[in-house]
């Protein structure tokens, strides 16, 4: 009965909630505290935090890989604050807002 029951949840997915103002771009991890996005060289902020698929903090020397999907946003310096790195189905989906990413 209890096996029944669980087999009917409908179970969605845990939908992460980027700001409204947050910018997509593709990531390639660089020397701290620059990352290279879109192939321009951006600057960490110094409260940077950075998001993995998993939403945990991942530490930037832990980055691996290059061109990931991600969705950052800019502080009022123009350095980029936080950024989260997509998953493939987050990637699929169309970004809601077109940001300057300056």
């Amino acid at each position: 009965m209890l096996l029944a029951s669980a087999a009917s949840l409908d179970v969605q997915a845990y939908e992460r909630p980027f700001p409204a103002h947050a910018v997509r771009g593709k990531m390639t991890p660089a020397y701290f505290p620059e990352v290279l996005i879109d192939g321009k060289v951006r600057q960490l902020a110094p409260s940077a935090r950075i998001f993995n698929q998993d939403n945990l903090i991942e530490l930037p020397a832990a980055i691996r890989g290059s061109d990931l999907v991600v969705n950052y946003t800019v502080d009022s310096w123009g350095n980029i604050d936080r950024i989260w790195i997509l998953t493939a189905e987050e990637a699929a989906q169309k970004p809601a807002a077109a940001g300057n990413g300056r």
